[in-house]
């Protein structure tokens, strides 16, 4: 499943390039599976953009292909239901791999590392939205204008290295699939009104690394996100 880019893509990669704003990072959610056989381009893709140190990506793994006859070593339907959840809020009428979403604004493939530019540059947040910073087994948002219904505070726990999956049955028989910033674990720790607000984290025993993501409610748009 999938669908083509955006047309108004092609001239968005026309436009100047960004300059690389680090303490506000772009935010790149690959929702993909090992059962998917249009995925691995987006992988390899997803590979080359991180490398760009405005770049905070999380590659959730859904379960939807499982039913091809391989189960995807990292799924989670946590995953799968964020992706629906996406769609709901981006009124999409289903969802379809590979998908980016990114700063939680808007949709596409993401099967090139020129999509993904494309998209980064028309999603672009600025600088605002709350601060936010970690300290100790926390995370402090700071104060500031939050939306009407507030904004819920989300932490995914993700592997930034390079893993590698032998697949043996599936739509993938036979390959091994490289993957970056595989997401362990999603939590959402509240609900952010506007005033300063602390947030106990989860545990983290395998020593991921963690990235805060604060955004509308019902999976809006992303107001800040952070690697921790």
């Amino acid at each position: 499943m999938r669908r083509f880019a955006l047309a108004s893509l092609a001239a968005l990669a026309g436009a100047p390039a960004m300059a690389a704003d680090v303490s506000h990072p772009t935010v790149v959610e690959l929702f993909q599976s090992q059962g998917c056989s249009s995925c691995p381009p987006a992988n390899a893709s997803l590979i080359e953009f991180v490398k760009r140190p405005d770049v905070l990506a999380l590659n959730f793994s859904v379960d939807y292909w499982d039913r091809l006859g391989w189960k995807d070593t990292f799924d989670s339907p946590a995953y799968t239901a964020r992706q629906y959840a996406y769609a709901r809020s981006l009124g999409d009428s289903g969802v379809y791999t590979p998908e980016i979403i990114v700063n939680g604004r808007a949709a596409g493939v993401g099967d090139t590392v020129a999509e993904m530019e494309a998209l980064a540059r028309k999603t672009d947040r600025g600088a605002g939205g709350p601060s936010l910073r970690f300290e100790g087994g926390e995370v402090v948002v700071g104060a500031g204008r939050a939306p009407g219904s507030g904004a819920e505070v989300w932490v995914a726990l993700y592997d930034p290295g390079i893993a590698e999956v032998p697949v043996a049955r599936g739509e993938n028989a036979g390959r091994t699939l490289a993957h970056t910033h595989i997401v362990h674990g999603l939590t959402k720790l509240g609900l952010w009104t506007g005033g300063e607000a602390r947030f106990p984290l989860p545990a983290n025993a395998e020593g991921w690394s963690r990235a805060v993501l604060v955004q509308g409610v019902g999976v809006g748009p992303i107001l800040s996100a952070a690697k921790g």
